[in-house]
């Protein structure tokens, strides 16, 4: 299967922008807000919760970076305009943590701020391993200062999370758990499937002993189940579960129906071209995954 993996990730820049669009498009919601609007709204009629995250990631200049952030804030006046049931997601190098630390640090404790004063949570997200150090400073400095509608991610391939959960546990974080999609060498992560796996289940009951908030997120049906046993008998509302847009349908309307809170993870942009490869690239099993379920879609009956 990995030699599969690796074929696919191979021939993806060979691939006609076309050919990837269509490939991509049922997993983001379109290039503009508008589209994020439409998919959050039909996702909340099918009982489902929503996160949305604007594309475009390691901006180079400040007035990227500002744009950027003016999106979002665009975001949180859609959310409470139509009354979605929905929050936000957010990448710090999209708001200039490669460019200046300050420069994302206001601009993330404004979007924190706006996002507040209307009820709505930002989840601020985890990237490749020489960012998770101040991504999580700033966390800690936001909920230091008394702001609680804001959470972190943590990923389970990561050799250091189990330290992490460690030093944040006093903070009772609010986490989303993932495996992690950033290839990263030895020394720092877990490379075997194996590994990776076992990790999360750690880390997962490490949140929970600690008594944390978690959004399981993984389409890893392995983990899936472990992480609804570990569960069983509480109050949905004291957890969540997490799934890509156009990923797993089935299985993820199957968990609503159950009584489980299910968020879906809705991107939009008009970067969706370097999205698509970047994510495919960094992770050959969900590039092999989503070729996959694109097959699947063609096959009447099928949803995943």
């Amino acid at each position: 299967m990995e030699l599969l993996d690796r074929a696919v990730v191979r021939s993806l820049p060979a691939v006609p922008r076309g050919i990837v669009q269509r490939l991509s498009s049922p997993y983001i919601a379109g290039p503009a807000l508008a589209d994020a609007r439409r998919a959050v709204a039909a996702l909340n009629a099918a009982g489902k919760l929503a996160t949305v995250d604007v594309l475009g990631e390691e901006v180079r200049v400040p007035s990227e970076a500002e744009a950027v952030a003016l999106e979002y804030h665009a975001v949180l006046d859609a959310i409470a305009a139509d009354r979605l049931d929905a929050n936000v997601s957010v990448k710090l190098t999209a708001l200039g943590l490669e460019i200046e630390l300050d420069l994302c640090r206001s601009l993330l404790a404004t979007l924190v701020a706006d996002a507040a004063a209307r009820g709505i949570f930002v989840r601020i997200d985890m990237e490749a391993s020489p960012f998770v150090d101040d991504t999580l400073r700033l966390y800690r400095e936001l909920r230091e200062v008394g702001r609680d509608n804001v959470g972190v991610v943590l990923q389970s391939a990561l050799r250091r999370t189990l330290a992490d959960v460690d030093a944040l546990a006093v903070l009772r974080p609010n986490v989303r758990l993932c495996k992690g999609i950033y290839v990263e060498p030895p020394e720092i992560a877990f490379q075997k499937r194996d590994e990776i796996r076992e990790s999360f289940v750690r880390v997962h009951e490490a949140l929970l002993e600690a008594g944390c908030y978690v959004a399981v997120a993984t389409h890893d049906e392995w983990l899936l189940e472990r992480a609804l046993a570990r569960v069983a008998g509480r109050d949905p509302s004291e957890y969540e579960l997490q799934m890509l847009l156009g990923v797993r349908e089935g299985r993820a309307s199957e968990l609503v129906e159950q009584g489980h809170r299910l968020r879906v993870y809705v991107p939009y942009g008009d970067r969706w071209y370097e999205y698509s490869l970047r994510r495919l690239q960094e992770n050959p099993a969900l590039a092999t995954m989503l070729a996959k379920a694109t097959v699947l879609r063609l096959v009447p009956g099928r949803s995943g």
